[in-house]
């Protein structure tokens, strides 16, 4: 059988004319046959594309029916099936190593077809554009195909995981485009890109009933939402907001840290404004303040750090809305609660992440941390007392937090000043007879910071500070120490 674009033998006079050769829709193998019972059919349709001319392929194969077949391809090396409820992925499998091997096929079958769109466009004269209508048809389903792919995966191995690189790179240059997000969001702000296309794709398999059953939708959305930013973000947040929750809301914690850092990437991405709109943003706050009463560093890191970008976007509409400019807010609530875990908290990479985030929740208060600065004080001394390893984490991070403290709620400090100066003097001495593993810059990180609040307190403390401390530089014999005490009493 020879396809259209083969050239003709010469004939013989007197002989009949040979048959026509079929239309490329009759000679190209359809999508049913592919199954792993017929291993040749991608042999065969490669070889069938690489002899086609350009032109004569294309002039026969409709956009629809090479659509169809793209998604075939695509579905032929998709990763089985899981159960709704399925346990973590299996990190060898035969099944997924079958498919690794269907996708080297797949994607160099799809390379050829690439590479004879991109050859046929330059022969294309321009009042028939047929490759743009075909490349519009096909790119979404080649894209998802590659990126299920391009990444290390359970279903993935080198070569499968090359050849879906090389066929996303060969995509976006047969769209004339210089980058994924390119491709993606379009090259200009009015321009529209493929993520359209691709989320009508994904938004079949991520609903509350299917989002799991195929294990790379997820990883699919979540590789394509950071490409695609301000502006072009806020036009598609109706289709990417829903999956980002659902992701979120899972019980398994990876899946839980996936779909927080897709919220984040929305909240950094969308104006405030859009965000605000139908009370959305409310919605995605709550989402994340039940996580905070998770155990998990990872997660409550994620949390945490999306949180800090929410908070100011929340209380600009609150502060619109109310008449009260003092009322309690949303970061309240959230300081709140991370005190309350902190005052409990036991496990050190716990401590040391809340001790690290915490002085970005007091900035963000301000002058208002007067209303937590009770439950603050008995956090800052209480971390300040236990050391917490060599890096001594924990610590450091509580005397940027009360450095903060005392910057904010300096006309509070003075009543304090008898307890925080005892917990301070008494970190400075251990740190200073700590014969453990702590490293000698560590320990002057540790004794720096604990001075410069000892001058802090001080000046809002009218000199009180530089009075209570005569008696312990007198008596002081260990020259760090010394040291450090000598800086409060020449500061002025």
């Amino acid at each position: 059988m020879e396809l259209a674009g083969f050239v003709q033998p010469p004939q013989v006079p007197g002989e009949r004319p040979p048959p026509a050769p079929p239309p490329a829709e009759r000679a190209l193998p359809q999508p049913r046959p592919l199954t792993p019972e017929g291993p040749g059919a991608l042999s065969e349709l490669g070889a069938l594309l690489e002899a086609s001319g350009s032109r004569r392929l294309f002039g026969d194969v409709s956009p629809g029916t090479l659509g169809e077949l793209v998604a075939s391809l695509s579905r032929f090396a998709a990763p089985p099936e899981q159960q709704q409820e399925a346990a973590e992925l299996p990190a060898k499998d035969s099944a997924y190593e079958a498919v690794a091997e269907r996708a080297v096929e797949v994607g160099a079958v799809l390379l050829r077809l690439l590479a004879k769109l991109e050859a046929a466009r330059t022969e294309e004269t321009p009042g028939e554009p047929v490759v743009g209508a075909i490349l519009r048809r096909v790119a979404a389903p080649i894209y998802i195909f590659a990126v299920t792919h391009v990444v290390e995966q359970p279903w993935t191995n080198a070569r499968s995981r090359a050849v879906a690189r090389e066929l996303l790179e060969s995509l976006v240059r047969a769209a004339g485009c210089g980058s994924v997000a390119e491709f993606l969001r379009g090259k200009k702000e009015d321009e529209e890109g493929r993520f359209a296309a691709v989320m009508g794709l994904l938004k079949q398999e991520l609903t509350k009933d299917t989002w799991k059953r195929n294990p790379a939708t997820k990883h699919v959305f979540s590789w394509t939402l950071p490409h695609v930013t301000r502006p072009w973000l806020s036009h598609y947040l109706e289709s990417v907001l829903p999956p980002s929750l659902l992701i979120s809301d899972d019980y398994r914690e990876e899946n839980k840290i996936l779909g927080v850092r897709c919220l984040h990437h929305l909240v950094l991405n969308v104006p405030g404004a859009d965000l605000c709109q139908y009370n959305r943003a409310q919605v995605v706050y709550h989402a994340l303040y039940n996580h905070l009463y998770s155990r998990e560093a990872p997660l409550l890191q994620a949390v945490l750090l999306c949180l800090l970008d929410l908070l100011p976007v929340l209380e600009r509409a609150q502060h619109r809305q109310q008449q009260q400019p003092r009322a309690s807010s949303h970061s309240d609530e959230v300081l709140q609660l991370l005190l309350t875990h902190m005052e409990a908290e036991h496990r050190l990479a716990l401590r040391r992440l809340y001790a690290r985030s915490l002085p970005a929740f007091v900035q963000r208060l301000g002058i208002l941390v007067v209303r937590h600065l009770k439950r603050l004080q008995r956090v800052i001394v209480g971390y300040l007392e236990v050391c917490d390893g060599p890096e001594e984490e924990a610590r450091l991070g509580i005397l940027q937090t009360l450095r903060c403290t005392i910057e904010h709620a300096w006309p509070r400090m003075p009543c304090r000043l008898p307890e925080l100066l005892q917990a301070l003097l008494r970190m400075m001495w251990d740190v200073h007879t700590d014969q453990g593993p702590t490293p000698e810059p560590v320990k002057a990180a540790l004794l720096q910071g604990a001075t410069e609040c000892l001058i802090l307190l001080d000046r809002c403390s009218a000199g009180q500070v530089k009075i209570l401390l005569e008696g312990v530089y007198s008596s002081c014999e260990e020259s760090c120490v010394r040291d450090c005490l000598r800086k409060v009493r020449e500061n002025t």
